[in-house]
């Protein structure tokens, strides 16, 4: 029976149908913003989203019915666990907020979709590099908006008054939102600012984010990479079964032969 629920589990059409429910349900739960649709057809979302929730549930039993303790020891089951628990949890009173955590089912797509769940793993495996950028980034920002506080806090209280205030804008500028008209402000009272701007915005954007992606990209490569090494692996050990298999047939037709001589 064990088998039957792992073969049942682990078949193509299962995972689509999973697919198709989260999808479903991601989708109904996004029509139950409209105030209209819900004063419409508010009883049918309600339906479709206790549906789905016990075939998720329902899922998940299966899987601790075939894996049992085994089950806690895979992340992608303990957080596919998690976010159904969730859902589970009374949705009155103080706990309220969590009828709004519904839609974190959509993120049930991250450990049913192979592709996706690869994403995931390149991202967690570049996270202790993605670290040392962040403590880098952090510096820059902070000795950029301490120089411009001191250097132009006068002339734009608005933007550069404060620490805090020139950490914000920085980071508004890092981004590019809106950092031309930002630092023509201060330009008015120092002409020189550009200078100021075009070394921050060539170092933060152009150096230290491009970072971000050259390791996200490392970790993605290595990720496949893996995955490349292991099915090579698997059809390695596949070629010497069949090539052991031929050989074993080959003594078994001789040994026939050598019978029916004898």
């Amino acid at each position: 029976m064990r088998e039957r629920t792992q073969a049942i589990l682990s078949h193509q059409s299962f995972q689509r149908f999973i697919v198709s429910v989260i999808l479903i349900n991601a989708a109904t739960l996004g029509l139950e913003t409209f105030p209209a649709v819900v004063e419409r057809h508010g009883v049918l979302l309600t339906v479709v989203d206790h549906v789905a929730l016990y075939i998720f549930a329902a899922e998940l039993v299966a899987k601790l019915y075939v894996e049992r303790w085994g089950f806690f020891r895979d992340p992608w089951n303990i957080f596919d666990f998690t976010i159904v628990a969730i859902a589970f949890a009374p949705a009155t009173g103080g706990l309220s907020v969590l009828r709004s955590l519904r839609i974190l089912r959509a993120l049930r797509l991250l450990s049913v979709v192979p592709s996706l769940r690869r994403v995931v793993s390149a991202l967690l495996r570049a996270m202790p590099g993605m670290s040392s950028i962040v403590v880098l980034l952090s510096l820059v920002l902070y000795v950029a908006a301490v120089m411009a506080t001191k250097l132009y806090g006068q002339a734009s209280p608005e933007r550069f008054g404060s620490l805090p205030t020139s950490l914000f804008t920085l980071y508004q500028t890092m981004t590019g939102d809106d950092w031309g008209n930002i630092a023509r402000e201060v330009m008015a009272r120092h002409p020189s600012a550009w200078v100021f701007f075009t070394i921050f915005i060539l170092v933060c954007t152009f150096v230290i984010l491009n970072l971000f992606m050259a390791v996200v990209v490392s970790a993605m490569d290595e990720e496949n990479a893996e995955e490349l090494a292991a099915i090579e692996d698997t059809t390695a050990h596949t070629e010497r079964i069949l090539e052991e298999l031929a050989e074993l047939r080959k003594e078994v037709a001789e040994l026939r032969r050598q019978d029916s001589l004898g």
